[in-house]
């Protein structure tokens, strides 16, 4: 990815944009590498490093080299939670503190790392964003930034995500032969896929697989799960994934938005989920929540969520209507509105 050029007043931080594996983080800062320049070209110009330097190696990158990049910018904006922290004029979003809640789940260096950095980008930065009001919370909480200070911005669905998407090829695909239920993560301990194992034996038993789409990543930490993986899912291949699945499984104890779930609603499936984090926040009413912790509740919701097809029609219904109102372009538009504010644009 090339630097759009050296005109504009904002910078776009795009390391997080040039991964190959894209999660949340991965997924916003694509979306506004993409969105914000198209709606204003005068104002949002892209800084990217070699996709070499996207992960761990691009560390020195984005702190000593960004900000020489940057120079004369008004604003810095860097859409996935690291900033370079001498910069004086950073606009950052910070998605949630998952590395401080659950150190645990990360590898050491990784949280000291985060534990280093957030704080001195929360309280210092010109403008702080971040993707849910419970992540507002988070951000207070245990970063020590102002709430008052922090503007939240959610994240969106891309119009890929729909009922239209084709099941039939990505199923071929991966040899999902048999009905199934998806569970969409990395292999983290705060993803909590452990308490899935009534729900697996219940939905076997009625002839219908659990399944995890996402990656490893060397940096986090947790238990290997007796369901049937499917490692990184393509891109492309996710709309069809999600439209397939009979029911969108997301234990999480911990989320700073839960964006899986507003994928599958928008695909029309139906999503059962934690009642944790921001997982209540951002399902509304067109989800079944359970406790984190209760496997036998995880099965019984997720059993009537594959196979009633009463239960099926509505909660399909309360999704689609719920996704609707979140767009990518709302995101950017919510994202350059904030941005006017620090600069001082009517």
């Amino acid at each position: 990815m090339e630097s759009s050029g050296h005109a504009g007043r904002v910078a776009i931080n795009a390391r997080a944009a040039v991964r190959a594996q894209i999660g949340g983080v991965e997924r916003l800062a694509r979306e506004m590498v993409a969105h914000l320049p198209r709606l204003r070209p005068d104002r949002y110009r892209v800084i990217a490093p070699p996709a070499s330097l996207a992960h761990r190696a691009g560390h020195l990158w984005e702190q000593a080299m960004l900000p020489v990049q940057a120079a004369g910018c008004s604003l810095l904006y860097s859409p996935a939670n690291l900033a370079p922290v001498l910069w004086p004029r950073n606009a950052v979003v910070i998605h949630d503190v998952a590395a401080l809640r659950h150190p645990d789940a990360y590898s050491r260096s990784y949280v000291a790392y985060q534990r280093l950095l957030l704080p001195l980008l929360a309280r210092h930065a010109r403008l702080l964003i971040t993707v849910s009001e419970f992540s507002r919370g988070e951000l207070a909480d245990v970063l020590g930034a102002a709430p008052e200070r922090i503007v939240v911005v959610p994240d969106g669905v891309d119009e890929r995500f729909g009922p239209q998407a084709d099941a039939v090829s990505v199923a071929a695909r991966y040899r999902l032969e048999r009905p199934y239920v998806l569970t969409a993560g990395t292999m983290s301990a705060r993803k909590n896929l452990s308490v899935l194992g009534p729900a697996a034996r219940a939905l076997r038993e009625r002839g219908v697989d659990l399944v995890l789409a996402g990656s490893d990543r060397g940096y986090l930490r947790g238990s290997p799960v007796s369901v049937r993986r499917l490692g990184y899912v393509a891109e492309a291949d996710l709309p069809g994934l999600y439209a397939g699945a009979r029911a969108l499984a997301m234990p999480s104890v911990y989320e700073g938005f839960g964006l899986p779930c507003l994928e599958a609603m928008a695909c029309g499936i139906p999503v059962v989920a934690a009642r944790s984090g921001a997982l209540p926040e951002t399902i509304g009413d067109a989800g079944v929540l359970v406790d984190a912790d209760d496997g036998d509740g995880f099965a019984a919701a997720l059993l009537a969520a594959a196979c009633d097809e009463r239960a099926r029609a509505s909660l399909t219904e309360a999704g689609r209507r719920r996704a609707a109102g979140f767009s990518w372009s709302r995101t950017a538009a919510l994202t350059d509105a904030a941005i006017s504010r620090v600069l001082g644009d009517r």
